[in-house]
């Protein structure tokens, strides 16, 4: 009987592997993946071939510029001078210290090493040295010899370059006129600022590059300086300022205001040929309260009178004002030129009139009076006046005007000057057929009153007011500006009558506190309300009081405007105003050498080489 047995090795059924479907998720899964990593391989060549190829110049700079940078480097300013070859204002040469406190691995020792050689405490330096904001001024006026000191010293990150610092020798001297400079140097006022760019010359580029500092903080190499483009000195002005002349100027205007506590005070001195200004104050009282107009800005030190400063803006040029009797200068010029009164013509001249519905007087009350044209203009009669502006009608007043220069902004180039502001055909009011000849609706600025005034004294000939004479350039040659333009305002025949009679006025009218022993004056008076600010009010008590006129009157060679601001013990500008004017002028007829027939030393003029002076 055969035996079974069972197979003791099993068979092993073989199941083929089952291929997932093509749509199967683990495969999509795969394939994003593959093509994630190809997007962002090719985005990397992308962006590398750009940084590599297309921007590398761009990148190459930034590079550059994280171990180099271009510092502008002052150009040293020209100097200004007076009329004879004194030092108004200066730049003198220094030494900017700068730190690169990136470099500066040790402020408190860097700090204690520099801190004698560059005079900035120790502590100051460490806080400026500890910044790490890059380039930071440690001093920027350091005297020439310490700066050299410092440079061959070789302090790691420290460089030393060429600066200048603006310096006026005379102090106030002028102030008003020449203005001054900001912290970068630029002119920020004045002269400085209005011709700033003569002044200024061309800055300089110098090229500092940064070292490269190791983790252990050594730095490789030092900062080096390079200059790229030498800094070319600007050019200087030759004023036409006297300095001497400035100066008492300025110091009898000054005695004036704190004698007459009075706000502001101007004073202008000019040679009728030329038109050149020889002295020019603007000051203000700081002690008399401004009240409603504001307070006056001012440079902060006294000329000669505590309390009296220097105007920051020069009220000669920027501020307009009624000129009052001043102005009856157009209303006489004209009648006479047009020949319609003669210094003979008499007029009836009650005390007052109301026209357009305002009224108008003289300043003494008076009965009826019998006055010839020149006695009217010695006793600066406002209805007489107003009588002789009839005879010359509206438009020979307006006409008159303009061809005396007002309302004209003059060549002269002073930042902010005003052109005033002037009543014409298409704003006329019939009130201003009184207002217009006594200078009680037009204002304008005290240079303007002067400019006419000065054509009177020139021949009956407007010169165009000057102060700059020259330009003085770094090797010291001063090249003359061109002579100022002139335009005949009225004939030398109405000119003569005209000097005879304003000669009335400070003989035996309101201007005899004018007179000067030895020699024959002419001038005018002024007495002006001021405004109440934005409203058609006048404030009380509140007046200008000033003078205008020149000498010798019988050959007149210097003219001479004074206007006074609020004075408080006396309003009229024969009493206030008049006495500046005979002791500056007296000061300056003797000054020049002038005779009482009026021949003039007169400065050289044109071209002329002055030693240089650092322009």
């Amino acid at each position: 009987m055969s035996a079974h047995y069972t197979s003791t090795h099993a068979r092993t059924r073989t199941r083929p592997l089952r291929t997932p479907p093509s749509g199967a998720p683990g495969q999509r899964r795969i394939r994003l993946l593959r093509a994630l990593f190809a997007i962002g391989f090719c985005a990397l060549g992308v962006r590398l071939f750009f940084l590599q190829i297309v921007d590398h110049a761009h990148y190459a700079k930034l590079s550059v510029d994280q171990v180099r940078v271009d510092l502008t480097t002052t150009a040293l300013r020209g100097g200004i001078y007076d009329r004879h070859g004194q030092i108004l204002a200066v730049s003198r040469p220094t030494s900017l210290v700068i730190a690169d406190d990136f470099q500066i691995t040790n402020p408190v020792k860097e700090a204690a090493a520099l801190s004698p050689l560059i005079k900035v405490p120790d502590t100051k330096l460490v806080a400026l040295l500890s910044k790490k904001s890059g380039y930071v001024v440690l001093n920027g006026q350091l005297d020439l010899t310490d700066g050299r000191k410092v440079a061959s010293m070789y302090f790691p990150g420290i460089v030393v370059q060429a600066s200048s610092v603006r310096t006026y020798p005379d102090g106030t001297l002028a102030t008003s006129l020449l203005g001054g400079t900001n912290a970068s140097g630029a002119g920020s006022a004045g002269l400085e600022y209005g011709y700033n760019s003569t002044l200024a010359g061309q800055t300089g580029i110098t090229r500092i590059t940064r070292a490269f500092v190791s983790s252990s903080g050594v730095g490789l190499p030092a900062s080096q300086s390079t200059v790229i483009r030498q800094a070319k000195p600007g050019v200087g002005l030759e004023l036409t300022l006297d300095a001497p002349l400035q100066y008492v100027t300025e110091r009898t205007l000054a005695r004036d205001l704190k004698t007459y506590n009075a706000l502001t005070g101007v004073a202008l001195v000019m040679d009728v040929k030329t038109g050149e200004i020889l002295a020019d104050a603007s000051l203000v009282n700081t002690k008399t309260p401004a009240g409603v107009l504001g307070p006056i800005p001012a440079w902060g030190k006294s000329v000669g009178v505590p309390g009296v400063e220097q105007t920051i803006n020069d009220l000669s040029f920027t501020q307009a004002f009624e000129p009052g009797s001043m102005f009856k200068v157009v209303t006489f010029s004209a009648a006479m030129q047009e020949g319609v009164i003669k210094p003979t013509s008499e007029f009836t001249v009650p005390n007052s009139v109301i026209v357009g519905g305002r009224l108008f007087h003289d300043a003494e009350n008076h009965g009826l009076l019998h006055l010839t044209a020149t006695q009217i203009l010695a006793q600066s009669s406002n209805i007489g006046t107003y009588e002789v502006g009839l005879r010359v009608g509206e438009a020979g007043l307006l006409a008159q005007v303009e061809r005396l220069g007002f309302g004209q902004v003059t060549s002269v180039g002073y930042p902010g000057e005003t052109a005033g502001l002037l009543v014409n055909a298409s704003n006329w009011y019939t009130s201003d057929e009184v207002a217009l000849p006594i200078g009680q609706v037009d204002a304008v600025p005290p240079i303007q009153i002067l400019d006419a005034y000065n054509a009177i004294a020139n021949d009956g000939v407007f010169v165009e007011p000057k102060i700059v004479r020259g330009y003085v350039y770094p090797n010291g040659v001063v090249k003359a500006t061109p002579a100022s333009a002139t335009r005949e305002v009225v004939t030398p025949a109405v000119d003569q009558a005209l000097i005879k009679m304003f000669e009335q006025v400070v003989l035996v009218g309101t201007g005899v506190d004018a007179m000067i022993p030895g020699y024959q004056v002419a001038g005018k008076t002024g007495t002006a309300n001021i405004p109440y600010p934005g409203k058609d009010l006048l404030l009380p008590g509140a007046f200008y009081a000033s003078f205008v006129g020149f000498a010798p009157a019988n050959n007149p060679v210097l003219s001479m405007l004074v206007v006074v601001e609020r004075p408080s013990t006396n309003i009229y500008g024969g009493s206030v105003a008049a006495p500046v004017f005979q002791q500056v002028m007296s000061y300056a007829l003797h000054h020049y050498g002038i005779p009482s027939g009026g021949s003039m030393k007169s400065p050289t003029t044109g071209a002329t080489t002055l030693p240089s002076k650092g322009a």
